[in-house]
């Protein structure tokens, strides 16, 4: 398990330096922030003093070199739009992002597992078709789309919740939620609920289609021959077994969330990460760009290597694997 561990850490590693190379040399390509930093009566002597002083006309590989060893400090790089440290503004943002992400994450699991339980177990019933042909909305319909609908029923038709911002929040600490206000809640429904959907059904297909397969199984037919009721035999033995896979998925599921939170925090003007990120390619805000990939990059890699581990604790298969490997 240790020599597991310490394997998958260096390789998680690895992708990290990769994932940061491919990403910084990318925003050679965006554009100039020089452009966006000086106004029109700028000079040629005026370009050249600020490119020396943001570190520009060094070599390409001194100025990833740098940014790594500052990122290792903790020193994301200042903000060219904001003229601020880096840090500070993603700290100020990732409360946002992190509440939406959560309670989309918990939408979309436990509506997931259930419905797709129900479904595998009721599949010839008429609502389980029901569910299984509307899943197809959440899959077939871009996100943006969603919210936009979402926003002409509940916000502009119905009048009913607000459609866009993030409400009243209260701060503890360093920390801004909107969970404890009622402006601050009935603004997280519509986006939670856009976010979570295509995660809701991808995850209600994979547990009903693994369902099916787990009830195929002898063991399976052997609890029913001892004469268990459905339920054990359902909810004991099969579901069980069908969440041993699953758990890959729902944990790069949540990275997904925070990912690609991006659309919905635009859509919604959520003052999250995702439109820091936007509002960031618009300006040429490389620190920031740069910063904010290589965190969605550690924290896919972390939860990838939880899952990873997860996984290896609740599959015996793969420790018998592992020690007859030995």
């Amino acid at each position: 398990m240790l020599a597991y561990t310490i394997r998958r850490i260096l390789q998680s590693l690895l992708v990290l330096l990769v994932v940061g190379l491919v990403a910084f040399s990318m925003f050679r390509f965006v554009g100039d922030p020089i452009d966006n930093l000086l106004g029109q009566e700028r000079t040629d002597a005026d370009i050249e003093r600020l490119r020396e002083v943001l570190g520009l006309n060094d070599p390409f590989i001194v100025q990833y070199g740098n940014y790594l060893i500052g990122a290792f400090q903790g020193n994301l790089g200042i903000s060219y739009r904001q003229g601020r440290p880096v840090a500070e503004i993603l700290l100020e943002r990732a409360p946002a992002t992190l509440e939406l992400a959560f309670v989309s994450g918990i939408i979309a699991v436990v509506l997931g597992i259930a419905l797709g339980v129900y479904t595998a177990i009721r599949r010839d019933g008429i609502l389980a078709n029901v569910i299984m042909s509307a899943s197809l909305i959440g899959v077939s319909l871009p996100t943006f789309l969603i919210g936009i609908l979402l926003i002409y029923f509940f916000s502009v038709y119905l009048d009913l919740l607000p459609s866009f911002g993030r409400g009243q929040v209260v701060r503890i600490g360093g920390w801004s939620t909107g969970f404890l206000t009622s402006s601050g809640l009935k603004a997280l429904i519509l986006p939670s609920i856009t976010l979570a959907l295509f995660q809701m059904t991808l995850i209600m297909r994979l547990v009903r289609a693994e369902m099916l397969e787990v009830l195929r199984q002898d063991y399976i037919r052997f609890a029913r021959a001892r004469g268990l009721n459905e339920r054990a035999v359902n909810f004991r033995h099969a579901l069980k077994n069908t969440l041993v896979p699953v758990v890959t998925i729902i944990g790069m599921q949540f990275g997904s969330i925070i990912a690609f939170a991006i659309i919905t925090e635009t859509v919604f003007q959520w003052p999250g990460l995702g439109l820091l990120f936007i509002n960031a390619i618009q300006f040429v805000d490389i620190p920031v760009m740069a910063a904010y990939l290589m965190m969605i990059s550690v924290m896919f890699v972390f939860i990838n290597l939880i899952v990873d581990m997860l996984y290896f604790a609740i599959d015996p298969r793969l420790r018998v694997d592992r020690s007859g490997a030995h």
